[in-house]
C-alpha cells in the first residue's frame, strides 16, 4: 500500500470517528435540540453583559450581574445533580428549556415596552432578576444535559459525543455572537431576546421527542442525603476529585474575561458591539478547530491534554489582556477558545468515563458548579476593575492560572497519566 493510500485511509478513519455518535438516532435528536440552547447561550454572552454596561456604565454592576446568576447556579446545581440521578433526565431538560424560553421572552417584552431602558434609571434590576432566575434554571438543568450522554451512547463513544456537543457549541460560538452583535447594532437588544426565546423553545420541542434514556434512580432517600452521598463518592475517588478540582481552577481563572469584554471593546480596543461579537466569534473558531480534532482522537493521553488546556488558556489570556492592538487581540483570542474547548471536552469526557453511572448526575453537578464559581470570580473581577486597570485584573488571573497549571503538571501525576 502506497503512502498516499495510507494517508487516505487514515483520513477516512478519522472522519468516521469524528461523526460516529451521530449514527445514533437518539443522540441526533438530542444534539439537534442542544444546538438551539447553545445558540441562545452564546447570544446571551454578548447581549446581557453589553446591555447592563450600556445601561449603567458600571463595571461593578457588570460583575454583580454575573454574581446574581452564580449564587443560585452553585446552590441549585447540587439539587439538579441529585434530581438527574433520580428522575428521567429528559424531563429535567425539557422543563428547564421551556422556563428559559419564557424568561427570555419576558425580558424582550420589557425592552419593547420601554420598562427596561436608560430612561428608567433603576430598571437594570430586571436584568439582575432575570440573571438570578436563569442561574436557578441552569443549575437545575446543566447536570442532566451532561449526565444524559452516557445513557444515549456507549462508553467508548462518550468522548466523541461530548466532543460533538462541544463542536456544536463552538460552531455557534463562531456564528451566534457575531449575529447578536449585528442585531444589537441594527435592530436593538429586544430583537436578540426574542430570538433567544425562540431558540430555547425549539430546543424544548426537540428534547420532548427524546425517548426515556434510563430507569429512574433511588426514590427512597431524601434529596439532601443523595447530595451528601455524591460528595462522599467524589471524596473517595481521587481521580474524580483531582480532575474536578483542576477543571474548576481553569474555569474560574480563565472565563471571567468574557463578562469584562464590554470594557475591552468600548474603552481599550474601541470596536463596539460588532467588535465584541467578532471577538467572541473568533474565539469560537479556535474552539471549533479544537473540538474537531478531539472528536476524532482515541481515548489516549487525555490527562496531558487537560493539563495543556490550562497552559494554553493562561498564556493566551495574558497576551490578550495587555494588548491594545485589534489584530493581536484577534490572534490570541483564538487560543483562548482552543484552551476552553480542550478543558471542556476532555474534562467532561474523563469524568463520564471514570464515574459510576448511579453518581453521574451528582458528579456532573459539581462540574457544572464551575459556571457559578466563574460568576463569583467575575464579580470580584468587576469590583477590582473599579480600582485597578481591567488589563491587570484579567492578566493577573491568567498568570495565576499558568503557575497553578505548572504545579499540577509537576505534582499531580494522577491527572498527567490519565488515558
Amino acid at each position: 500500500m502506497s503512502s498516499l493510500e495510507r494517508s487516505r485511509n487514515a483520513a477516512a478513519a478519522f472522519s468516521l470517528r469524528t461523526l460516529s455518535s451521530l449514527q445514533n438516532r437518539v443522540y441526533r435528536i438530542y444534539f439537534l435540540g442542544m444546538l438551539g440552547q447553545f445558540a441562545s447561550m452564546n447570544m446571551q454572552g454578548v447581549t446581557g453583559s453589553l446591555l447592563i454596561y450600556r445601561l449603567t456604565d458600571s463595571s461593578a454592576l457588570l460583575g454583580t450581574m454575573a454574581l446574581a446568576s452564580a449564587v443560585p447556579m452553585i446552590v441549585m446545581s447540587m439539587f439538579g445533580g441529585a434530581f438527574a440521578d433520580r428522575l428521567q433526565k429528559k424531563q429535567v431538560l425539557f422543563w428547564g428549556l421551556l422556563a428559559s424560553a419564557i424568561l427570555t421572552f419576558g425580558v424582550a417584552l420589557t425592552l419593547t415596552t420601554g420598562w427596561l431602558s436608560k430612561e428608567h434609571a433603576n430598571s437594570w434590576w430586571i436584568l439582575m432578576a432575570s440573571s438570578f432566575m436563569m442561574g436557578v434554571i441552569m443549575g437545575m438543568t446543566l447536570p442532566a444535559r451532561s449526565a444524559i450522554i452516557p445513557e444515549i451512547v456507549s462508553r467508548e463513544h462518550a468522548m466523541n459525543a461530548v466532543a460533538l456537543n462541544m463542536l456544536g457549541m463552538n460552531v455557534l460560538s463562531l456564528l451566534a455572537p457575531g449575529l447578536a452583535g449585528f442585531l444589537v447594532d441594527g435592530l436593538g437588544f429586544a430583537a436578540v431576546y426574542y430570538t433567544m426565546a425562540a431558540l430555547n423553545l425549539y430546543a424544548a420541542i426537540m428534547v420532548f421527542f427524546v425517548p426515556h434514556t434510563g430507569p429512574a434512580g433511588n426514590q427512597t432517600s431524601s434529596i439532601l442525603s443523595d447530595i451528601q452521598q455524591g460528595f462522599e463518592y467524589i471524596r473517595r475517588d481521587r481521580t474524580i476529585l483531582f480532575v474536578l478540582g483542576f477543571t474548576l481552577v481553569v474555569v474560574v481563572l480563565s472565563m471571567p474575561y468574557q463578562q469584562m469584554l464590554p470594557i475591552f471593546v468600548d474603552k481599550i480596543l474601541h470596536v463596539g458591539a460588532t467588535g465584541m461579537g467578532i471577538l467572541m466569534s473568533v474565539s469560537g473558531a479556535g474552539a471549533l478547530v479544537g473540538s474537531l480534532a478531539i472528536a476524532g482522537l482515541p481515548n489516549k493521553k487525555r490527562g496531558i491534554l487537560l493539563l495543556l488546556s490550562g497552559l494554553v488558556s493562561g498564556v493566551a489570556l495574558i497576551v490578550f489582556a495587555f494588548s491594545h492592538l485589534w489584530g493581536l487581540s484577534l490572534a490570541f483570542i483564538v487560543f483562548v477558545g482552543l484552551g476552553q474547548t480542550l478543558r471542556g471536552t476532555i474534562g467532561s469526557a474523563v469524568l463520564q468515563s471514570y464515574t459510576r453511572p448511579e453518581y453521574m448526575g451528582r458528579v456532573m453537578s459539581i462540574l457544572m458548579i464551575q459556571w457559578g464559581l466563574m460568576g463569583l470570580c467575575t464579580f470580584f473581577a468587576g469590583i477590582l476593575a473599579e480600582t485597578f486597570p481591567v488589563q491587570w485584573v484579567i492578566g493577573g488571573f491568567a498568570m495565576l492560572l499558568v503557575v497553578l497549571t505548572l504545579l499540577a503538571i509537576a505534582l499531580v501525576p494522577r491527572i498527567r497519566k490519565l488515558d
